[in-house]
């Protein structure tokens, strides 16, 4: 690295040395060390003006492959997102498939469900009827019963009234 020469009159700071009490040799040295100072300072600006260019030129390295990274995250999500998409059409479609298929069966279990029920209450009233009936022939039938008997006990009790009449009855004198 090349560095530009520093504008310092060492003469001029020779002779003001000297003129304040420094020996020529003690200037000198000194004058030699302040032109080494100040070029050392110089190259130190020069390497900081490098780096500034140099990170720079990094920073604007970084920049474009943040960007290009982002524009690629940025694909792939939209990617992403789209792929979602269509597996929740695809999961949605199923799901409403399958809801439709659960109420078709439901409708087949209820309309089953209600066959079963008109058969039971035909059997019911079936079974209601052959009861009402077997009871009114019960009822008859012991009405009939009834009747026997009470006959019977009339005619028990006619047989005892002419029992008695005959039992207790005088003989009519004649």
């Amino acid at each position: 690295m090349m560095t530009e020469p520093v504008a310092f009159d060492s003469h001029k700071f020779v002779k003001r040395l000297t003129e304040n009490g420094f020996t020529e040799q003690q200037a000198e040295v000194l004058a030699d060390e302040q032109v080494n100072l100040l070029n050392s300072n110089l190259a130190t600006k020069t390497d900081i003006e490098e780096l500034r260019l140099t990170t720079k030129a990094d920073i604007e390295k970084l920049r474009l492959a943040t960007k290009a990274d982002i524009e690629k995250l940025s694909q792939e999500t939209k990617a992403d997102i789209e792929e979602l998409r269509q597996e929740t059409k695809t999961a949605i479609a199923a799901t409403r498939a399958d809801i439709e298929k659960m109420r078709l069966a439901t409708e087949a279990a209820i309309a089953e469900t209600r066959a079963d029920i008109e058969k039971l209450s035909q059997g019911t009233k079936a079974d209601i009827e052959n009861m009402r009936l077997a009871t009114e022939a019960a009822i008859a039938e012991t009405k009939v019963e009834l009747l026997k008997w009470i006959i019977g006990a009339l005619i028990a009790q006619g047989g005892l009234v002419v029992a008695l009449i005959k039992l207790f009855q005088l003989p009519v004198a004649g």
